[in-house]
């Protein structure tokens, strides 16, 4: 079932907040059998897969890695062209039209958690921080598409030494800054656990989640080389 099977499987007894005696208690079998299942040193039949779903909520595609929606639902290109705009997709790619269909979901439910915690600071870092990101992209775009460079006011030497990523940095900066101090007055943060994402946002959940595990996958490899 390979590796993606066991980080699952350990990831929703964490998630869940039981330990593994609790849990193979429920799943009605042994501690160390679990521990096998979650460390990936013996594959389950499917009897216990089809337990794990009904004990954890979700479906077999998701506990397996085959999808990142825990009802099982898959981005397909049929959603794309029903969702998107028609003129979006004609004049571009089915891909950028679900690039960008993901990552709107994604910021979506991110500026909505934290407008639920009501902080402006991390609210306006979090607004600079992606606002950059969009300049340096569509700059480099607008550049390599032999745009004139005197379109921005930042000179492009101080682009081209990285001033964006500085700019992100601070911004990145002040975003913890302003989530610490939100932690440190113990303010009522949203609940961020799976199933409460998928409850509040159905419709955009799974944007999230297909965004987290892209960038998680990136950074696990990038580790590696």
């Amino acid at each position: 079932m390979g590796s993606e099977f066991s980080r699952t499987l350990s990831l929703l007894r964490q998630e869940r907040g039981v330990s593994q005696r609790t849990a193979a208690g429920d799943m009605g079998i042994s501690q160390a059998l679990l521990s096998h299942y979650e460390n990936g040193i013996r594959e389950p039949g499917l009897a216990f897969v089809v337990r794990a779903c009904d004990y954890y909520h979700v479906s077999a595609d998701f506990i397996l890695g085959r999808t990142l929606s825990r009802d099982g639902s898959m981005f397909t290109t049929e959603d794309v062209l029903n969702t998107a705009e028609q003129g979006s997709v004609l004049q571009g790619s089915v891909l950028a039209t679900l690039q960008s269909k993901l990552l709107t979901s994604a910021l979506g439910m991110l500026f909505d958690l934290l407008g639920k915690l009501n902080d402006r600071a991390a609210l306006n870092a979090a607004a600079a921080y992606f606002g950059t990101a969009v300049y340096q992209m569509y700059r480099r775009f607008y550049r390599a598409a032999g745009g004139n460079e005197s379109f921005f006011a930042a000179d492009p030497a101080v682009f081209a030494m990285g001033a964006g990523d500085a700019d992100m940095k601070l911004s990145e900066s002040r975003y913890d800054r302003a989530l610490r101090l939100q932690g440190e007055k113990k303010a009522p943060f949203p609940d961020c656990s799976g199933e409460a994402l998928s409850a509040g946002y159905p419709g955009r959940c799974q944007g999230l989640t297909q965004v987290l595990h892209g960038a998680d996958t990136r950074l696990t490899e990038r580790t590696r080389e």
